[in-house]
C-alpha cells in the first residue's frame, strides 16, 4: 500500500470477528501486522502468535484470555475514551482464545519477536504511563503502554486522546531513517476511533520531497498507515478523536525529526515534549 495506493484501510463498522486485518504483506512493509476482534458477550475465539510476538490491547470490554494452563482477565473500561487500557503481551510460539465476558473489541498487534523472547505479562491500567504533550490547541493525552522502558522485541504500543478541535502527532513529525540517536526507522500503524461515532479524522502522511502526500478522512474504525513520511491528525471541532499506534522496525527506539517548516511551534510551548 505504498505510493500512490491508499494509506487507509476501511474498518467494517458493522461487521462481526475479524472486522480488520492487516498482514505486512498486504501493508507492503516488514513488521507490523494489526487485526480488530469484536465480538459479543459470550463468544470464543481462537489465534496463535505463531513466529511474532503479540500484544492483545482492549480497546472496549472484558475477555478472559487462555493460554494452555494460564488465563488472564484482560479489558474493564466500555469503550476507549472511558478509561485507560489493559494490554497482554505474548510471544511467539503461543496458542490463546479470547473469551468474551462483554461485548468485545480487541486490537491484536504483532511484529517480529527481534532480540530474543519475553514471559507473557499483563499490563493493567495501573502501569499505563499518562502524559499531556502539546500545549493549546494541539494538547493532547498520552497513554504509554509498551514502549521502549519495558521489554519486547520489536513492538512500541501507545494510545493518543485528543479533545474535539485539537492537532495531534504535532508538529508534523516523521521516524523513517536509521539515524540514532538523532532518528529511528520504524513502521507505523493508526487505529482510529472518533466520539460521536459519525464523525472522522484527518490524517495527513508526506514526504520533504512530494514523493508521498496523502490526506485521508479516517472514520471510527479505521486504519492508517504510515511507512515512511511525516504526519499529523487533526480532530474536527465536535469530535473527540482516539487512536492507537503501532510501531515497530529493526530496532526498538522511537526516535522523531520535525518538519524543519513547522518545528519553531514546539519552542513556544512551556513545557517540553
Amino acid at each position: 500500500m505504498m505510493g500512490e495506493q491508499s494509506l487507509l484501510v476501511r474498518g467494517n463498522r458493522a461487521g462481526h470477528g475479524l472486522v480488520l486485518s492487516v498482514t505486512p504483506e498486504q501493508a507492503g512493509w516488514t513488521h507490523i501486522g494489526f487485526d480488530l476482534l469484536r465480538v459479543s458477550a459470550g463468544e470464543s475465539w481462537s489465534g496463535a502468535t505463531g513466529d511474532r510476538e503479540t500484544a492483545l490491547v482492549s480497546i472496549g470490554g472484558v475477555a478472559r484470555v487462555t493460554a494452555g494452563a494460564v488465563n488472564w482477565a484482560v479489558g474493564g473500561r466500555p469503550t476507549p475514551f472511558e478509561g485507560l487500557p489493559h494490554c497482554l503481551y505474548l510471544p511467539p510460539g503461543i496458542d490463546y482464545r479470547v473469551d468474551a465476558a462483554t461485548g468485545l473489541e480487541l486490537a491484536i498487534c504483532s511484529a517480529p519477536a527481534a532480540g530474543g523472547h519475553y514471559p507473557p505479562r499483563l499490563y493493567l491500567p495501573d502501569d499505563v504511563h499518562v502524559h499531556t504533550r502539546g500545549e493549546g490547541q494541539c494538547a493532547r493525552e498520552i497513554h504509554d503502554i509498551l514502549m521502549e522502558d519495558r521489554p519486547a522485541g520489536s513492538l512500541l504500543l501507545t494510545e493518543v486522546y485528543s479533545p474535539a478541535g485539537n492537532w495531534s502527532s504535532y508538529p508534523p513529525h516523521k521516524h523513517d531513517e536509521d539515524r540514532l540517536p538523532d532518528e529511528s526507522q520504524l513502521e507505523e500503524t493508526y487505529f482510529f476511533r472518533v466520539n460521536p461515532p459519525q464523525g472522522f479524522a484527518l490524517e495527513r502522511v508526506y514526504t520533504g520531497d512530494g514523493g508521498l502526500d496523502q490526506t485521508v478522512a479516517a472514520r471510527d474504525g479505521d486504519l492508517v498507515l504510515v511507512p515512511r513520511g511525516y504526519h499529523v491528525v487533526g480532530a474536527p471541532h465536535g469530535y473527540e478523536v482516539y487512536y492507537l499506534n503501532v510501531l515497530a522496525g529493526p530496532k526498538r527506539a522511537l526516535r522523531v525529526s520535525f518538519d524543519p517548516d513547522h518545528a519553531w511551534v514546539k519552542e513556544t510551548w512551556e513545557g517540553t515534549w
